[in-house]
């Protein structure tokens, strides 16, 4: 990919075509070069010139050219990529893993994107997102936009804290991914149908991440204009001028609500109080969903208490029920059907834990031993300078704690995980997903850390300091911490995502018959890494 996108750029300084439209879009060589746009050209066989052999399997594997016929006499190759400006598109760690390319005239499709391959999903990449890192920490916020070169033309007036979508609605993983380096997003669209249509799925998409101390807001462009237009014509205080009146998530969430509702009759707010049950349920449980509980109650002229007895008769398709504080359910209206807190009086951070279901064995199992004086003192005061403390080095009970341990003691172990590792680990609960995400902001900002200067770091924050504490008492000794028993523990939480899919696509396939092959793959996929857990653990037994 990385020889494909040095061929495109080389073409660029050869086609003055090429260039002439990139300056007519304002655009200058030096943020061409920042974002390593390049120039395919209006040939079937361009990138024949820049690979030694055009006929390797990897060309097609990497979706740069297209085969039909293969493997018979009539086999035809050709570039996918022609007479199209190309936009590399970048992992967060800065490898080319696909491009898109825009024509410069008329033609269809305006956009065309590399296809689904073994290192880039468009489900779950941002244009844009590795060029922006360092500007959305600065500015305090990453701005979401539709095209490639509203991503390049905000960056050329300044604003280089935008990405953009690869051609598809916004995701759940996009939403995760962005969350990583920033608690505030601000999405930008156009204020016609579609432009509505895809703040609704970009809305449904951050749900289940609007915590309360994250930030999601809308902003709607007037119709004639997309953020690159905007920027050229009003400048780019004008854009930052709009982006401080952009319409906060709560506003939004009632306004799709009421789509198509007729708020002035009781039938036009039967179907509020429909649409909006699973906006709310979508919600984490904490004061945001609690007041928009308030919120839909109050547009749907009903009372909170009868709003949440309608919806615990509906039931809670996604999310748990807001638990009001103590004292205040029932009398303010809260109180929602839900889970009951166990009754053996569990910490949240063990119920949250246990939804990967910690195993036996090398990662511990059954009741808990009472530590040890010493040990409930270096429990007590687990920030202390120096080397690690001795609770670090040994082995906690449940396969996310030791992975947020050991990652937090060899930072540089991090560059060895897959996309796949860093995505499951992000879906962890707290306080596991919430330190490994400043833990990937640290390693982009500072590289690899010891554990010494992580360690000072953390304590510039009570928020990740009681989430240090809260990790489970761990048991085991140093001999744990390696890159096998990482690997180990990955594997394990692998493994209980895969069941926990299986579950989920049995619960579907009743009513979906697309369900049942993926329950198939799913399961072929867990029986394989079930098995190689057991080699890997026969090994170190023996």
């Amino acid at each position: 990919m990385a020889r494909a996108a040095a061929h495109y750029r080389q073409q660029l300084k050869a086609s003055p075509e090429a260039v002439a439209y990139l300056k007519g879009r304002g655009l200058t060589g030096e943020v061409a070069k920042q974002f390593g746009i390049g120039y395919s050209t209006d040939s079937w066989h361009g990138l024949a010139s820049a690979f030694p052999a055009y006929d390797d399997p990897k060309l097609e594997e990497a979706g740069l050219v297209i085969v039909h016929d293969a493997g018979t006499p009539q086999e035809k190759r050709y570039d996918r990529f022609r007479h199209r400006i190309m936009f590399p598109i970048r992992s967060v760690q800065g490898d080319v893993i696909g491009f898109g390319g825009r024509v410069m005239d008329g033609g269809e499709p305006k956009y065309l994107n590399s296809p689904e391959t073994p290192v880039f999903s468009k489900g779950r990449e941002l244009y844009g997102l590795y060029e922006a890192r360092t500007a959305i920490r600065k500015a305090g916020y990453a701005l979401v936009v539709e095209g490639y070169m509203d991503v390049v033309a905000l960056a050329q007036s300044g604003l280089g804290h935008a990405v953009a979508t690869l051609g598809t609605a916004c995701t759940e993983d996009h939403v995760r991914r962005l969350m990583r380096f920033t608690d505030s997003v601000v999405f930008s669209f156009d204020g016609d149908a579609a432009g509505r249509k895809a703040a609704a799925r970009a809305l449904e998409a951050c749900l289940p991440h609007a915590s309360d101390t994250r930030s999601i807001r809308f902003l709607f462009l007037p119709t004639e204009h997309d953020p690159d237009s905007f920027v050229r014509e009003h400048g780019a205080s004008a854009f930052e001028a709009a982006v401080q009146q952009a319409v906060p998530l709560s506003r939004q969430m009632l306004t799709l609500a009421s789509q198509g509702c007729e708020m002035d009759t009781p039938e036009g707010r039967a179907r509020f109080v429909h649409q909006a049950h699973p906006l709310w349920s979508a919600l984490p449980e904490g004061a945001l969903q609690g007041q928009m509980l308030q919120a839909f109650a109050q547009s749907a002229c009903v009372p909170v208490q009868e709003l949440t007895a309608l919806w615990s008769a509906m039931g809670r398709p996604r999310g748990a029920a807001y638990t009001a504080p103590s004292g205040t359910a029932g009398a303010q209206g809260y109180a929602a059907s839900g889970p009951a807190s166990p009754a053996d009086g569990a910490s949240e951070v063990t119920r949250a834990g246990s939804g990967f279901g910690a195993p036996s064995g090398a990662f511990g199992g059954g009741r808990q031993r009472r530590p040890s004086w010493p040990e409930r003192q270096a429990m007590a005061d687990p920030m202390r300078r120096g080397a690690a403390p001795a609770s670090l080095r040994r082995a906690p009970r449940s396969p996310a704690d030791w992975v947020t341990h050991l990652l937090l003691l060899q930072s540089d172990w991090w560059s060895r995980l897959s996309a796949e590792d860093v995505d499951l680990l992000t879906q962890l609960p707290a306080p596991h997903a919430p330190l490994l995400a400043w833990l990937e902001r640290d390693l982009e900002e500072h590289g690899p850390r010891p554990w010494a200067a992580l360690q000072l770091a953390l304590e510039e924050s009570p928020e990740r300091v009681r989430a240090w504490r809260q990790l489970q008492n761990p048991t085991g000794d140093e001999s744990e911490l390696t890159w096998d028993s990482l690997r180990r523990a990955l594997d394990q939480l692998h493994l209980d995502r895969l069941q926990q899919l299986q579950t989920e696509l049995a619960a579907r396939a009743g009513h979906d018959p697309s369900a049942l092959a993926e329950y198939q793959r799913v399961f072929e996929r867990w029986k394989a890494l079930k098995a190689s857990l057991a080699a890997s653990a026969s090994e170190a037994g023996a």
